[in-house]
């Protein structure tokens, strides 16, 4: 018992971070690690919602409306699901946290100040990995799948972008090239993650 470490991996749509999250805790359970895989929007009722009438409908809701109720979820899935565990000492890896939001809605122009006060009922993750993945990339990949999000074009992805970028060199989010082979990418991860626990087992 003790408490555990929360991961987040973010990045754009089609990036690559469900794989690398869920690659991440099968390398930590290999490794005597107890982890957890979870992500955003969360499997809540909040969640639900936003999957169901914010990310298909064909044209995008107020983005302050929208904002208010992806931290509503967040809001939600620490309280229920993520503390919980970090309580019990586990390590939760998230496949996207409150970075989405300030990308996201920040992309969308609204104030980023504002998107972080709304989210401050929710802790700041221990390490925030950003797989930085070029916009054509991504679109090429989400043109492939059947149905877009209202958030999965060129115009938004790249805002998108250039947001992540700036919390990176902000130092909120440590930046993977994302762009390489599925092995390369997550060795590279492993070994970001492994030197963070090692730091905070140290402290």
């Amino acid at each position: 018992m003790g408490k555990g470490s929360l991961i987040c991996i973010e990045g754009l749509d089609k990036s690559g971070k469900t794989t690398q999250s869920r690659l991440l805790v099968e390398a930590l359970n290999s490794r005597g690690f107890n982890a957890i895989y979870t992500s955003e929007p969360s499997d809540g009722e909040v969640g639900k919602f936003i999957e169901r009438y914010v990310l298909k409908r064909r044209r995008r809701i107020p983005v302050s409306i929208e904002a208010l109720l992806f931290a509503a979820d967040r809001i939600d899935h620490f309280e229920r699901k993520i503390k919980p565990m970090l309580n019990e000492g586990k390590i939760v890896v998230s496949d996207r946290y409150v970075y989405s939001s300030l990308a996201y809605q920040g992309a969308a122009g609204l104030d980023i100040s504002w998107i972080i006060e709304i989210n401050r009922m929710v802790p700041k993750p221990d390490l925030a990995i950003y797989l930085d993945v070029p916009v054509e990339v991504v679109m090429e990949r989400i043109m492939k799948k059947h149905g877009r999000s209202v958030m999965e074009t060129f115009e938004t992805q790249s805002r998108v972008r250039e947001i992540y970028l700036s919390l990176v060199k902000r130092g909120d989010l440590l930046p993977v090239d994302g762009n390489r082979p599925i092995e390369e990418v997550s060795l590279d991860i492993q070994r970001i993650v492994f030197n963070k626990l090692k730091l905070l087992e140290a402290e």
